[in-house]
């Protein structure tokens, strides 16, 4: 039942036995070994309080690409960790079936073994070395003990070239931009001669160039019979490239769907499986009430923080009424969270010139202390890394940004804060058993409500928020769509940068587009479409002129 080559026999030996519940007959007809390289049968994994997976059922055929799609915290990702030994054997109930036999991978390392890799969302790359050496990190290439550095080189150069990735093998990972880090993981799995890889949400932080390429390059794995899991939100992606889709609701499988069958597989019946309810209108119907102008910026520009020669916003002017919510439309590198940054703070960037009104009068933003005592805050679009502290508690988190308004005599008053926490987490339902909670146990939409309660209960009178929705499903993204709705009739200003056109059509009242650092356009909602933004977005200075 075990393939030749690597992994080989004993590999399978020392890490899953034979699958003595299978039928002579299915056996002798190859079923498991020719159709399908895996089978997840009744998984079921408990977390203290928490039930992540209930009875899950998977079952992936040879050479196709599978898409696991659901909510957050439906379970995607706690049964990929089961299956790549993450939750190592004996911290759930259930039978892995890989390649026709049970294994029980204790470690990553035991899957990894017999060719199965995981690519975690947040990247597992060290960004102080270099690509060749991240390629090889535990698997390094040496002779008698010593790393062959030369053999390291040629073979990263095959890898590298085989990933469509053309960097010098020496370059910091430090230096290379997100979609090419992606190329560099997949080039590490290619390394452990993998037959399943695992992708969790691939192309979250790319933008559309990054995107296709990096979905070509699973195309052309599976034209090379690598099996490939991905796990997506982007459900548009998922028609494009999956062959079968299996939808995961409450850490329970729903249904698996044929991409390419007869069966109902629009994104309507995906969204109606993934959430349990019908999401005819993805987006909250909303009529803004307008009022005066709140915020306006003259003439921003900002220069790059190292390379101090080159502006990457150049001359921008825009404005925030009441109870308006605005748009920021950008390829990437536009210059949209650099903008934001430099604005809140003076966060990013150097020689930063220009002027900040509000309500009518100039005011500074040199410090993050001076922008907030303004009533600006800005949720950034890196949740993880810089909106919140993962090891703190979500309580902690809810409130840092606004201690001071919980303390009396340097003190924090315990009972206050708690009051609070417990008040954000029921108007904005985040979902966690306790509040007390870390918050790197929350799912990323629970995680991003977090964010938005800590910067709302600073009372801003404008917030800021980058990609507000990135990395989360079509059912959080409404809650977070109906909070920002319900920020715009409190009567506050919103300024909402997003790399989905279709996003900032449903929620935005008026949307700006930026290219190359430059404002290039200001439409109100009935007259902008995908085309005409898009349009926009891709001037040139030449075009400007």
């Amino acid at each position: 039942m075990v393939a030749s080559g690597s992994p080989d026999a004993t590999t399978f030996q020392n890490y899953c036995y034979f699958n003595t519940s299978l039928s002579e007959s299915t056996i002798e007809a190859g079923h498991m070994d020719n159709d399908y390289i895996l089978e997840m049968r009744g998984i079921t994994k408990e977390f203290p309080g928490v039930r992540a997976l209930h009875d899950v059922t998977l079952r992936v055929r040879r050479g196709e690409i599978h898409a696991i799609c659901g909510e957050n915290g439906a379970g995607k990702s706690t049964l990929m960790k089961v299956l790549s030994g993450v939750h190592p054997s004996g911290s759930y109930t259930g039978d892995i079936v890989y390649e026709g036999n049970i294994c029980n991978f204790k470690t990553i390392r035991d899957s990894e073994r017999v060719g199965i890799v995981i690519i975690h969302q947040e990247l597992a790359l060290s960004p102080f070395l270099s690509i060749s050496e991240n390629i090889f990190l535990g698997n390094e290439r040496s002779r008698l003990g010593v790393v062959d550095w030369l053999d390291t080189t040629r073979q990263a150069k095959e890898l590298l070239e085989k990933v469509g990735l053309h960097e010098d093998p020496a370059t910091r990972i430090a230096d290379i931009g997100v979609g090419k880090q992606q190329l560099v993981e997949i080039a590490k799995a290619l390394s452990k001669e993998v037959k399943l890889l695992i992708l969790d949400e691939p192309t979250a932080a790319l933008n559309d160039d990054d995107s296709d390429n990096l979905l070509n390059l699973i195309r052309q794995l599976r034209a090379e019979g690598i099996t490939c899991i991905m796990i997506s939100h982007k459900l548009s992606e998922l028609e494009r490239i999956a062959d079968t889709n299996t939808i995961i609701r409450d850490g329970e499988t729903i249904e698996s769907l044929d991409m390419h069958g007869d069966t109902d597989h629009s994104q309507e019946h995906i969204i109606r499986a993934m959430v349990g309810r019908p999401l005819d209108n993805r987006f909250p119907v909303h009529t803004s009430t307008v009022g005066e102008e709140i915020l306006r910026i003259e003439d921003w520009t900002v220069y790059h923080p190292i390379d101090t020669e080159r502006k990457v916003v150049d001359g921008a002017s825009l404005n925030i009424r009441r109870g308006e919510i605005v748009g920021l439309a950008g390829l990437m590198g536009a210059g949209r969270t650099e903008l934001a940054m430099s604005l809140f703070g003076r966060t990013y960037g150097t020689k930063i010139s220009g002027r900040v009104f509000k309500n009518g009068e100039e005011i500074q933003t040199r410090t993050v202390e001076e922008t907030m005592h303004h009533g600006i805050a800005y949720a950034t679009e890196d949740r993880k890394k810089y909106g919140l502290n993962l090891i703190q508690t979500v309580k902690e988190n809810v409130t840092s940004a606004g201690l001071n308004k919980l303390a009396k005599m340097g003190v924090i008053e315990i009972e206050a804060e708690t009051g609070v926490a417990e008040e954000y987490r029921k108007e904005l339902n985040i979902k966690t058993p306790s509040i007390e909670v870390p918050a790197s146990k929350l799912s990323g939409g629970n995680q991003q409500k977090v964010v938005l309660a800590k910067w709302m209960y600073t009372d801003p009178d404008v917030l800021i928020l980058d990609e507000p929705t990135r990395g989360i499903d079509v059912g959080a993204k409404y809650e977070i769509y109906t909070i920002i709705d319900q920020l715009a009739d409190s009567g506050r200003g919103v300024l909402m940068i997003s790399s989905e056109l279709p996003e900032l059509l449903g929620v935005c009242d008026r949307i700006y587009t930026l290219s190359e650092g430059h404002i290039t356009g200001c439409l109100n909602r009935d007259e902008a479409t995908q085309e005409s933004l898009m349009t926009l977005m891709t001037l040139d200075k030449d075009d400007l002129q």
